[in-house]
């Protein structure tokens, strides 16, 4: 058995705050997780993304979140599962080292923190856009700068300001969304006051060629374009480590992420595609939300989405750098990775982890300006399918550790997945068609993603079993 990322409450003797290098704290408070738990589903691809899906599958696009959605609710029972019985900063990769060996939690705990590097200069870029238009005196790349180094001030100074910032972002992205929703479908059932859209109805579900306008296979092919806009459901799973009663956040984020799903993927996609054709231009020049807003007669639509999107944009940030850390630091907790990055300050803060961590962003932000064709594009596609892996692991992972705690510690399963080991299975076989589906898609890229992702995969692979092997021999040698 493999050692577990230790956590240490300020108040406790070891971990008081002022000795440094005693793990981490909780500083997280139950509203943090809370928040972090409701918004981590709701990313900016969302907001930005949602139009080529719909322009794909038409109306249909509604069952390619549902499949999604329901597949992320079966992975998230089983992360709940583990991670209630055994809450840690590195969540499914600790999980993944115990359960199917270190080669697993190496290998899928680099690639996950290698996924978020990325996403790191992906969405510093994005947010440098918008903020660019509103103030162009100051350049783009200032802007991606400026984030950044604010972002990680935040993260550097304790767990608990990387709360309250993503408590504060994610409350204005819930609120944002909930009130599209209410607006939009008082307006869908023509009852929304002072606002005459003679567009809006449930006909547009079914008129303009029919609810599956372009056959049954777009649906899959809205799969592949809406998949990677749920990856962050699993962060509050990494973020119950560090909060006040892990076990209960861990366990009230897995009950909840059904809700969540279907309110704010399925609930506002329902209501663009009811406001609008499914074919309407607007969608594709101005994206489906600010589109769906205009056809309301809302002044400024676009620049109330910018500042959704932008809020979307720093909550994305912020908690990809939090857990881009989190999980160096579970690494070198488990000697996969150096060991300063196990290092804390007094404050519990993974510092050296988190400095890596925005280096290597920062890096990504560089390739995105100099060589966004070449290398920042082989960069996002190698990273795309990696959310795909860690779902994969993380149901073989279940499979295993459910013997592992029915056999040490059964009253530790608190959360259960539903009709183990058949739904386990059902899931993984889902994931292994949806990446093999990938391979036969050229229009969108799918193939190119998949092939450049296994390609890293196997890299990391192969440094993990020679790593492995090293580790072995030089146990066998210390017996000698």
């Amino acid at each position: 058995m493999t050692s577990q990322p230790t956590l240490t409450k300020a108040e406790d003797g070891p971990g008081k705050p002022g000795e440094p290098g005693t793990g981490l704290q909780a500083g997280l408070k139950n509203r943090h997780l809370s928040m972090i738990a409701i918004g981590g589903v709701i990313g900016a691809g969302l907001f930005v993304g949602s139009s080529s899906g719909i322009a794909t599958a038409g109306p249909g696009i509604l069952l390619s979140y549902a499949l999604v959605g329901t597949l992320v609710v079966l992975v998230m029972r089983m992360l709940g599962e583990m991670s209630a019985a055994n809450p840690t900063s590195g969540s499914f990769s600790a999980h993944a080292d115990r359960a199917l060996g270190p080669w697993a939690g190496f290998s899928i705990g680099w690639l996950y923190w290698f996924f978020w590097v990325v996403v790191l200069a992906v969405e510093a870029t994005a947010g440098a856009k918008i903020l660019e238009g509103w103030i162009p005196a100051v350049p783009q790349w200032g802007w991606a700068l400026i984030v950044m180094v604010v972002l990680t001030a935040t993260n550097l100074a304790s767990v608990g300001s990387y709360g309250e910032f993503e408590f504060w972002f994610a409350g204005i992205k819930v609120v944002a969304i909930a009130a599209f929703i209410v607006v939009g479908g008082l307006a869908v059932f023509g009852v929304l006051p002072g606002v005459d859209s003679e567009q809006a109805g449930l006909a547009n579900l079914t008129e303009h060629g029919g609810f599956l306008p372009n056959g049954a296979g777009a649906i899959l092919t809205g799969v592949l374009l809406v998949v990677f806009s749920f990856m962050g459901s699993e962060i509050p799973t990494l973020a119950a480590g560090e909060s006040e009663d892990p076990q209960r956040a861990v366990t009230k984020a897995t009950n909840s992420i059904i809700w969540r799903i279907a309110v704010f993927y399925l609930g506002s996609i329902f209501v663009v595609v009811a406001l609008l054709p499914w074919d309407s231009q607007s969608i594709v020049d101005k994206g489906s939300y600010v589109a769906a807003l205009d056809s309301l007669g809302i002044a400024n639509a676009g620049q109330i989405m910018n500042f959704i999107v932008l809020t979307s944009v720093l909550s994305c940030l912020n908690s990809g750098l939090y857990t881009a850390s989190r999980m160096a630091f579970s690494l070198g907790q488990r000697g996969d990775a150096p060991g300063a990055f196990a290092r804390t300050t007094a404050r519990g803060v993974p510092r050296t982890a988190i400095l890596v961590s925005v280096v290597f962003g920062f890096v990504a932000v560089f390739f995105n300006y100099e060589f966004p064709d070449s290398v920042f594009l082989f960069l996002v596609n190698s990273s795309g399918a990696v959310a795909l892996f860690v779902w994969l692991v993380i149901c073989f992972s279940q499979l295993r550790m459910r013997k592992i705690i029915q056999a040490e510690a059964p009253e530790k399963l608190v959360v259960r997945m539903w009709l183990f080991p058949y739904l386990t299975w059902a899931a993984a076989a889902v994931i292994v068609f949806v990446l093999g589906y990938m391979l036969t898609d050229t229009e969108h890229n799918g193939r190119t993603t998949v092939l450049l992702s296994l390609l890293v995969a196997a890299l990391v692979l192969v440094v993990a079993v020679v790593k492995q092997k090293v580790t072995a021999r030089k146990a066998l040698a210390g017996k000698d």
